[in-house]
């Protein structure tokens, strides 16, 4: 198709701005006389290409219009998700096409954009909607009255649309719905789009976003929010939205009411469910207080609907949105922002339109809708399904290897790392259930942000993998005082930095949800059961490590919080090692610690002739006492060697 390449682009462009499209909402379509070219359903507009868009055959498609069709609704809908699935040219892709694909066979204009602009949703969702619209498009809009979309709203569209000129551009406001314009060129439905948008914003005053929210009071609400929905069945992310269009409806008094009233558009429906939750910001008094009235709500919640929320909006801070994994969370962020803006906008023009229980009904239990969502989010599957961690020294060797096989397991992980360029792109190699925040574990106030950029993020922790560390080698006549220190802040204090950190955070969770045992587990090394020659700055942290290990298990028991370290052999093939210029191989070398050593291969092969096992310790090695600590729920404080044989215990 000719026309499908700037289709793409239009699509793409409306996709990333969540003033126009959030996820796979929204469609976009191109015909010629024989066929039209879809947005599949639950592809993004922002990132749909040509495998996205499904082919129908016109005329087929056009006959579903006017077929008969069964009275009883569910049989209905099902005869037309038939017909329209039939009418695929290239059924064997396994794509179905959007929904409304219908709708666009209705016009006989060759491109048709669908989006959800927040500005004219403004109007849409308004109680006085049909009147604002004429008075401020006039007649060149055609405003539809809400109706079931689907084979319902088809066949409304195409009485709007039987006269009209596919030479002319013809836009249609759909009430609690959203925009759908229709051109001869791309041009054309561009231009018209933006006259539409623009009448709006002149008249609807932007919020007032300059108020910040309070960051401080999120930061203990969202892993209280994290230990209330586990306990319910429901782990994962709680993603914090403050300040903004959020902030500017959660203090909003009226807002309360509009929300019980229902939701204003499926889309809310589909991604952030139909009614939120609401706290109380004055519940907030202490940490146990806070944990009890968000246990309460959310109980209540569950109770009153018999799911668990997705939107959680709380005044002086704006929302939290809830998912099973980030990228969901993400939309619903953007879900909550739009609801935000429609809800203040409507407002501001005759006060907001929620949709009915039967119109809220039918979109519930609509079996499209609901392939849409679940074809628009991610998944989330895996030994570490549902959990949160966070791994130090993550942007290389045994951190990487570690955040790397959680990620593949299930979990979501932040890697933290001093090296931000290494990191960033670590993240993103490892997708989108990783998070990059660069931070170095020997700056307490450093780890502190990197803590709060992960509850922002992601609303908690279930697993804290201290992992971050350096080594310097040297004589103890001839080291200089400087590197013993480096070794020690990173290696040693690094490791109180991060429990100290994190352990508010854990502890909230435990409130909320005593069921649930969190880890701490500090990555140790044999050399934190034995001494190494000429090693001292190294083996000193590693024992001081243990130590530390030990005095944090018997204080954070009380939290539900278990502590323990794994002390792994040499990982001969990580950059600690091999590193050409500064690892361990090439220190030994030139510090002579090895005697007789003339090459790097002379080095490395006496450490693995120390090894029972012939050969280094490896990411897997780990990993397997990762799970163990993890699943054993009646340990705490130990050290669990991973050495091959070369260090055993007494």
């Amino acid at each position: 198709m000719s026309n499908l390449n700037d289709l793409i682009c239009l699509s793409q462009r409306y996709g990333r701005d969540p003033r126009f499209c959030i996820a796979a909402g929204g469609n976009t379509s191109v015909k010629d006389d024989a066929s039209l070219w879809v947005k599949a359903s639950g592809v993004a507009m922002g990132t749909v290409d040509e495998a996205g868009f499904v082919e129908l055959d016109l005329a087929a498609l056009r006959a579903t219009l006017t077929q008969a069709l069964p009275v009883d609704v569910e049989a209905r809908e099902a005869t037309f998700k038939a017909a329209i699935l039939a009418a695929r040219r290239n059924a064997e892709a396994g794509l179905r096409p959007s929904v409304e694909c219908a709708v666009h066979a209705a016009f006989p204009h060759r491109f048709v954009v669908h989006t959800h602009a927040t500005a004219v949703n403004q109007v849409s969702c308004a109680g006085d909607g049909a009147k604002l619209a004429r008075d401020l498009w006039g007649k060149s809009v055609v405003w539809v009255d809400y109706v079931d979309p689907g084979v319902t709203l088809a066949r409304t569209i195409a009485t709007h649309v039987a006269k009209a000129d596919p030479a002319q551009v013809l836009a249609m406001v759909w009430q609690n719905h959203g925009l759908i314009v229709a051109g001869p060129t791309l041009e054309s439905i561009e231009a018209e789009t933006e006259r539409l948008v623009a009448a709006v914003r002149a008249r609807v005053p932007a919020p007032d976003n300059a108020s910040e929210g309070d960051h401080v009071l999120a930061r203990r609400i969202a892993p209280a929010l994290r230990g209330a929905l586990a306990a319910a069945g429901a782990p994962g992310i709680v993603r914090s939205v403050v300040g903004g269009s959020c902030l500017s409806l959660a203090n909003d008094a009226r807002a309360p009411e509009w929300s019980s009233a229902g939701p204003l558009n499926p889309d809310q429906i589909v991604y952030a469910g139909s009614f939120p939750l609401w706290l109380n910001r004055a519940a907030g008094a202490d940490e146990a207080a806070l944990a009890q009235h968000v246990r309460a709500r959310v109980a209540d919640y569950q109770q009153s609907y018999g799911v668990l929320p997705r939107i959680v909006w709380c005044p002086g801070v704006g929302a939290f949105a809830i998912a099973p994994t980030a990228p969901e969370a993400t939309v619903i962020a953007a879900m909550a922002e739009d609801v935000a803006r429609i809800s203040l906008g409507a407002a501001e023009l005759s006060g907001p339109r929620s949709l009915d229980g039967a119109q809220r009904g039918f979109i519930e239990s609509w079996e499209v809708e609901s392939y849409r969502r679940a074809m628009s989010v991610a998944g989330n599957a895996g030994r570490f399904a549902g959990r949160i961690a966070l791994v130090t020294g993550a942007a290389q060797g045994f951190g990487r290897g570690i955040a790397e096989t959680l990620i593949a397991e299930g979990a979501h992980v932040a890697l933290l790392d001093r090296n931000a360029a290494v990191n960033d792109a670590t993240a993103t190699e490892l997708g989108d259930r990783a998070l990059a925040v660069t931070t170095d574990v020997a700056d307490p106030d450093s780890v502190v942000g990197a803590v709060d950029a992960i509850v922002d993020a992601w609303g908690g922790a279930d697993l804290v993998i201290s992992n971050a560390g350096i080594l310097r080698a040297g004589s103890v006549t001839e080291q200089d005082p400087a590197e013993f220190e480096a070794v020690t802040r990173v290696n040693y204090l690094g490791y109180f930095h991060v429990v100290r950190a994190v352990t508010p955070v854990l502890a909230q969770q435990y409130r909320t949800n005593p069921a649930a045992w969190t880890d701490i587990i500090q990555i140790n090394s044999k050399s934190g059961l034995q001494g190494s020659n000429r090693n001292a700055a190294y083996a000193g942290g590693k024992f001081g490590g243990i130590g530390l290990t030990q005095s944090f298990a018997l204080e954070l028991v009380e939290h539900g919080i278990k502590v323990n370290a794994i002390c792994p052999g040499n990982f001969f093939d990580g950059p600690l090692w091999s590193d050409p210029e500064r690892g361990l191989f090439v220190q030994y070398l030139q510090t002579g610690k090895v005697p007789g050593a003339q090459t790097i291969d002379d080095v490395r092969g006496f450490y693995e002739s120390k090894v029972p096992m012939q050969r280094g310790c490896r990411v897997a090695d780990v990993m397997a006492a990762i799970r163990y600590i993890v699943e054993q729920q009646y340990e705490t404080g130990q050290a669990l060697p991973v050495t091959g044989g070369q260090v055993m215990l007494n």
